[in-house]
Parts: structure tokens; C-alpha cells; sequence
């Protein structure tokens, strides 16, 4: 756990959200800025700042990711969703920590931004 980081306060249990999955990698937590309908952001348990922290020994815990939001998507009963991951603040990561979020319950445009 990182002092100050919101995400590691939330997935300790320190700070109250909207968890919809966990498991001994991941939490899932609904934003509480939604963008979307549907917007639920999946955390790894374990502090990251961003995805170009990973390396190779993280591809079970960037894999269990994508896993979980694909079963996030399943439960909120999303036919279509789109996953994303901002990485550094230029691309509008505000969060320090690695999340993905996923985003669905509405026709999405592209480009998205």
C-alpha cells in the first residue's frame, strides 16, 4: 500500500466505495465520476503507479485485469462496454494508481477523445 493513494486506502478496506468484485489480485469499484451508465474501475490490489510500471513478472496480475473487468462487464449485463487505461497525466490518468476502466450501458463514439 502506497500512503496517500486513494485506490490502496479503498482496497484496504480504509476508505468506503462501491466494490462489485473482488478477488486476491483485483477489486472492482464503481467511479464515483461516472462517464458512462456503467463505469467501474478495476484495480489491482497491489500499488502500481501506471501499466508502463508493469513488468513481465506482472503479466498474471495485468492478465487477472482484463479477466475481471470482462466479468464486471458480464454482471452489470453489458452486451457491448469499452476497457481503458490511461497511462501518465497527458493522457488523463488523475489517479496514481493503475486502474482500468470499464465503460458501457450507451453507444460509445469513437474517437473517444
Amino acid at each position: 500500500m502506497r500512503d496517500g493513494c486513494v485506490f490502496c486506502k479503498i482496497i484496504a478496506g480504509e476508505t468506503p466505495a462501491a466494490v462489485v468484485y473482488k478477488d486476491d489480485l483485483v477489486t472492482a469499484i464503481r467511479d464515483i465520476h461516472p462517464q458512462a451508465p456503467t463505469h467501474i474501475l478495476v484495480l489491482p490490489n497491489r500499488h502500481l503507479t501506471g501499466v508502463a510500471e508493469a513488468q513481465p513478472g506482472d503479466v498474471e496480475l495485468l492478465g487477472r485485469l482484463l479477466l475481471a473487468a470482462t466479468e464486471v462487464a458480464r454482471q452489470e449485463n453489458l452486451g457491448g462496454y469499452r476497457l481503458v487505461i490511461n497511462n501518465g497525466s497527458e493522457a488523463g490518468q488523475s489517479v496514481f494508481h493503475l486502474h482500468l476502466h470499464v465503460l458501457g450501458g450507451r453507444r460509445l463514439r469513437w474517437p473517444p477523445g
